[in-house]
């Protein structure tokens, strides 16, 4: 006489969660990927923003607006308040740079006209007066 079992066995159940394992760590990291990637392109954009403003104040004013201390690229050290500082006198409102995008931003003066510093972790985009975005040191 046999008996039949209608259940799964203790193995069948393992290789399915190490499955689901497996899947769920090669989602969480392409979807890591995908934010860092969207971040960088939210960033770029805002620099691009921030470009047009510095053209129109340029307009407006007779020179391009500059973080405090912005005569050189060495005194142009990202931060919030610096970022801030972009957001009131550009767009006239100090929160207009979300904090969600995660780069903080500066402006300093080059012998042409301006730069744009973004900076998170690791990476710095700049863009100068032409547009021009150097993604030089960014993974």
């Amino acid at each position: 006489m046999t008996t039949r079992s209608s259940g799964f066995s203790l193995i069948e159940l393992l290789v399915v969660v190490a499955i689901i394992g497996i899947l769920s760590a090669i989602g969480t990291l392409s979807y890591q990927g995908y934010v860092s990637g969207t971040k960088k392109k939210s960033a770029e954009n805002m620099m691009m923003q921030i470009g047009l403003a510095q053209t129109e104040y340029y307009s407006n004013y007779g020179y391009y607006f500059f973080s405090e201390g912005g005569t050189a690229a060495d005194s142009c050290d990202p931060s919030k308040e610096l970022t801030e500082e972009i957001g009131l006198k550009l767009f006239e409102t100090s929160d207009y740079i979300k904090e969600e995008i995660g780069y903080n931003f500066c402006s300093f003066e080059t012998s042409t006209g301006f730069e744009v510093h973004a900076e998170r972790d690791d990476c710095i985009l700049i863009i100068d007066e032409r547009g021009a975005i150097n993604y030089s040191s960014c993974p």
